[in-house]
C-alpha cells in the first residue's frame, strides 16, 4: 500500500477514520470530498482534514454531473424504491464513487477507504462501483476492521485525539445532504414508534406553517428532461435547486419510512426531497400524454427493478445500463409542460400540455361520438371475453357456485 484516498466528509466517522488510517498504515492520506450540493463550508473541511493528518484535501464539484447523469435518468425512469423512496443517497453514491476513482488514479493512490458502516448500504454501493470502474484498486472499510463498536466509541476516540466534531451525543443523527435530498438516521429515529422531532428538518417548511395560499408552478420537459421552471430555462443542477426552493417553501417532499437494506436489515429513515418530488410528479404527467399505452405499461413494469438495482449499488452494472438505454429510447417524445399546485405539504398536477400528445379530446369527449363507432366495442368485448366465457362454462359459473353443498 502506497497511498490511500479517503472518502471524507469531516463528520464524526471520517474524521476519526482519517486519524486511524494515518496511525495504522503510516502512508499518505488524500482526503476526497465530493461537492454534490450539500452546501457546507469547504474551507473549514480542508483545514480540518489537514489538521487530522491528510497530506492533501480535494474538493471535487460534481453537482452538474450528479444532476445530469444520475438524478435526471432516475426521473426519466420514475424510479422509486419500495413505492416511497426517491433514492437521493443511492443516486449520489455512484456519482461520488466515480469521482473518487478518477481522483485516486490521478493522485497515484492504490487504495480507497470509506466510512460506510458494516451494516449499511453505502459500503456495497461504493465497493461495487469501484469494482466496476477500477477493480485494480484496493478498498479499506474501517468499520469492518477496527475495534470500535459504535459511535459512542468514536466520541471517546475523537476526544482523546482532539478531533472537533459537528455532532453531539444529544443529537447523534447521521445526516446525508446533497442537491437532491437530506436524509436523517440514528438517535431517536432508531425507534420506529418515535415521531421525528420537528427541529430535525433542515430544509422544508413545516406544512402546518406553510403559506395559506397555494402556489402554481409550471415545469417544462424536453425528451424526458426538465428544462425550465415557470418559463425560465435552467441548467440541470440549477433547475433542481430552483425546484427545491419552490417546493420546500410549501413543506413538500417529506417522507418517513422503514426500508429494507440490501444486506437484509430494516432501517428507519427520514428524508426531505422537495424538488425532485415535484419534478418526478410532473414527468409522470407528461408521460401520461405522450407515451403509447403498451410502452407506458412496459416501462412501469421496470420501475421496481431499476430502483432496486440503483438502491443496491448496481448503477454501473451491465443490466442497469441496458435498462437505462431502454428508458432513454422511450423518452424521445416526452416533451411538454405541466402545471402543479403546491399547498401545505402537498403537490398536485392540475394541467398538462404537449405538442407530442396522443390525447384526443374529440375521441374522448362524451359530446361527440362521430370519430368512434360505439358498435365496434361490442365485438371487441366479445373477443376479449371469449376465454372468460369458455373458462366459466367449465369451472366458474355463478350457477355452480349457488348450488347447495352436500
Amino acid at each position: 500500500m502506497k497511498k490511500i484516498l479517503l472518502a471524507y466528509s469531516g463528520g464524526l466517522d471520517t474524521s476519526c477514520i482519517l486519524t486511524w488510517l494515518k496511525e495504522k498504515y503510516q502512508v499518505p492520506i488524500v482526503a476526497y470530498l465530493a461537492d454534490v450540493g450539500q452546501e457546507e463550508d469547504f474551507d473549514k473541511v480542508i483545514e480540518k482534514a489537514h489538521k487530522t493528518g491528510a497530506e492533501k484535501c480535494i474538493i471535487d464539484d460534481l453537482k452538474a454531473d450528479f444532476a445530469q447523469n444520475f438524478i435526471f435518468p432516475s426521473i426519466k425512469a420514475n424510479a422509486v424504491y419500495e413505492l416511497v423512496y426517491l433514492m437521493g443517497t443511492s443516486l449520489a453514491r455512484p456519482c461520488i464513487a466515480k469521482g473518487m476513482v478518477e481522483a485516486a488514479l490521478r493522485e497515484g493512490c492504490d487504495t480507497i477507504a470509506h466510512g460506510a458502516t458494516g451494516k449499511g448500504n453505502d459500503q456495497v454501493r461504493f465497493e461495487l462501483a469501484i469494482k466496476s470502474l477500477a477493480p485494480q484498486l484496493n478498498v479499506i472499510a474501517p468499520w469492518r476492521e477496527w475495534e470500535f463498536q459504535g459511535r459512542s466509541d468514536l466520541f471517546a476516540y475523537a476526544e482523546k485525539h482532539g478531533i472537533p466534531l459537528p455532532v453531539t451525543k444529544d443529537k447523534p443523527y447521521s445526516i446525508d445532504a446533497n442537491l437532491m435530498h437530506i436524509s436523517y438516521e440514528g438517535g431517536i429515529l432508531e425507534d420506529p414508534w418515535a415521531e421525528a422531532p420537528e427541529d430535525i428538518y433542515m430544509w422544508t417548511k413545516n406544512p402546518e406553517e406553510a403559506p395559506d395560499k397555494p402556489e402554481f408552478v409550471e415545469i417544462e420537459f424536453d425528451a424526458g428532461c426538465p428544462v425550465a421552471i415557470n418559463g425560465e430555462k435552467l441548467e440541470p443542477a440549477k433547475l433542481v435547486a430552483k425546484a427545491n426552493e419552490i417546493a420546500a417553501a410549501h413543506g413538500v417532499g417529506r417522507i418517513d419510512l422503514v426500508e429494507n437494506r440490501y444486506i437484509g436489515i430494516k432501517s428507519r429513515g427520514v428524508y426531505e426531497t422537495p424538488g425532485v418530488t415535484i419534478l418526478m410528479q410532473a414527468h409522470q404527467a407528461v408521460e401520461s400524454l405522450t407515451l403509447d399505452k403498451e410502452v407506458a405499461h412496459l416501462k412501469a413494469s421496470l420501475i421496481g427493478k431499476i430502483a432496486e438495482l440503483t438502491y443496491n449499488g448496481y448503477w454501473f452494472a451491465p443490466e442497469t445500463k441496458l435498462l437505462h438505454n431502454l428508458i432513454e429510447e422511450s423518452q424521445n417524445t416526452v416533451s411538454g409542460t405541466v402545471k402543479l399546485k403546491l399547498y401545505k405539504g402537498h403537490s398536485m398536477v392540475v394541467a398538462r400540455k404537449s405538442e407530442q400528445s396522443l390525447y384526443s379530446e374529440k375521441m374522448t369527449s362524451f359530446e361527440n361520438m362521430s370519430s368512434f363507432n360505439p358498435a365496434d366495442s361490442g365485438g371487441f368485448i366479445n373477443i376479449s371475453g371469449l376465454r372468460l366465457s369458455t373458462w366459466s362454462k367449465k369451472n366458474g359459473s355463478i350457477k355452480k357456485s349457488l348450488q347447495p353443498k352436500a
